[in-house]
């Protein structure tokens, strides 16, 4: 009798943005649906995707990621004109849109695109409210994590 064996998990991750941790000081995490067209979709399956530019803009009431770079297939884009790097509508809820726009315009926020993911057969995009870093403090993160670093060496060689 032959033992069952599972699948290994695929990742979901779609897109990260590295970037932004090291640029930003990232407050709250936020999470939305995004409004794409069919061939971005099957772009983005074949994992063309760039986020680590991005940004969201609120106009109007709507929320918008700008910069992001979808590259179109040859395959699935042959009777549709591809735009790119067209901004892109996020699905958000009313009062999750007044309070971007609250911590955007009174308290000098940034909205930065962090990751793109499936959740079930949806594309999902994480965005945090930040804040950008001066140089004095990438510096500290940057000692920080060095220190953490060594600390580990130093416990892992004494504990031989």
């Amino acid at each position: 009798m032959a033992k069952y064996k599972k699948p290994k998990a695929q990742s979901n991750t779609i897109a990260l943005n590295k970037k932004a941790r090291h640029e930003y000081l990232l407050q709250d995490k936020f999470e939305a649906g995004m409004e794409l067209q069919g061939w971005e979709v099957k772009s983005i399956r074949a994992g063309k995707v760039n986020i680590t530019e991005t940004f969201i803009q609120v106009k109007n009431g709507e929320a918008y990621l700008h910069a992001s770079q979808i590259t179109p297939l040859i395959q699935a884009s042959t009777h549709v004109v591809c735009d790119p790097m067209r901004p892109r509508k996020l699905l958000l809820n009313k009062r999750e849109i007044d309070r971007l726009v609250g911590a955007v315009e009174r308290d000098g926020f940034s909205l930065i695109a962090t990751a793109m993911y499936w959740k079930k057969c949806w594309v999902k995009l994480e965005f945090c409210l930040a804040k950008g870093k001066k140089l004095h403090d990438k510096r500290a993160d940057s000692k920080d994590k060095d220190w953490a670093r060594e600390k580990e060496r130093m416990m892992k060689h004494s504990a031989r």
